[in-house]
Parts: C-alpha cells; structure tokens; sequence
C-alpha cells in the first residue's frame, strides 16, 4: 500500500535527490519530454531547501519513494513567475505555489494525485495562504510525440476547482529529449482560492 507522507525540514532535504530523480524520469514523457540531469536538478530544488514555506509530499511503497509532490510560496519563485502575473492584478504574496507532481506510471489511479493536492492546499492554508496556483507546459494536439492515448489532466484539475488564469503564461527553457538544444516553452498557470 502505497503511504502519503509531508516532508519538510531535514526530512524534505534528505528526499530531495530522490525527488530529482522522479523529476527526470516523469518529466522524461509527454507533455513535458524533458532530457533532465542530476545536477540541474539539484540545482533546481535548491530552493526547496531554503524555503521555510516548502513542502515535498512524498508517495512511498515501502522506503522507496514513487511519486512526489512539492510547494512553496510563490514568491519564492517571483523571479521566475512575476512577468506571468503581471496585469492579473494578483498579489504574489497570496499564492501558495503547487509546483510539481510526479508519479511513477504504476502508482497512478490510485488517489494519490488527490492526495498530493489535499497536503499542499492544507500546508498553503496554515501558513496563511488564499490562493493555491500551478502551471502546466502548453503542447500543441498535433505533436508528434503526442501518444494516441494520451489523457490531459485538465479534467482533474478543473474537478480540484482549478481553472486556468486568462493570460498567466510563463516561459521556460529546457531540452526536449530529441532535441540538441534548449528551446522556450509556454507554461499556463492555473488558480483556486483556498
């Protein structure tokens, strides 16, 4: 049976290069085809680290960890995230920031998505937060790495009472698995009150 636990402090810390790893190999898939390595990754969460405010929702079977979930304030991102919300008229410091979720292939159906969500919005909301924000790469119907039986999660998320923020849209660089270079990729940021 699969366990949900909340990470933070020396425990989050102590995840995080298990949490790169699910990252690289998640993200590997559409829609993100993401050619990640160990060190941006380390790189990356560093914040994670430094942020009084994160959490990583770890989904274990057994010790192994299979699926993780994490968030932060989103101010801690307001370099990366501030241009998005320009013109929102959303004040930053009011979002708690659901970044990502990883879950291996065989762990999914479960409820553990749900699960993920409830721990960040309930983290969110003890430490004052009135809104609960996330972003998702934006990838055209025709893509050719598109797989036949692809299912966007945009039903989930709107069941989560989510639903996209008009012209919220941040941009990222990343490889793509098939690709020699990083290339811009549009991410739609999607919002609920807590």
């Amino acid at each position: 049976m699969t366990e949900l636990r909340v990470l933070t402090g020396p425990a989050l810390d102590a995840a995080l290069d298990d949490v790169a790893r699910l990252r690289i190999e998640v993200f590997h898939a559409f829609p993100y085809l993401y050619d990640g390595d160990l060190a941006y990754e380390r790189k990356y969460l560093e914040s994670y680290r430094t942020s009084p405010g994160a959490i990583v929702v770890g989904a274990y079977d057994g010790a192994r960890l299979v699926g993780a979930a994490t968030g932060t304030p989103l101010t801690d991102h307001a370099d990366d995230f501030a241009a998005a919300f320009d013109g929102t008229g959303i004040d930053l410091s009011t979002v708690f920031y659901c970044a990502e979720s990883v879950l291996l292939p065989g762990f999914r159906g479960q409820g553990i998505g749900h699960g993920f969500f409830d721990a960040r919005e309930a983290h969110g909301r003890a430490l004052g937060f009135t809104r609960s924000a996330f972003c998702g790469v934006i990838r055209p119907a025709d893509h050719p790495a598109r797989p036949a039986d692809y299912a966007p999660l945009d039903p989930f998320w709107r069941k989560r009472g989510y639903a996209p923020l008009p012209d919220a849209v941040a941009e990222f660089r990343w490889k793509d698995r098939d690709q020699a270079e990083e290339t811009p990729k549009r991410l739609q940021f999607w919002i609920r009150d807590l």
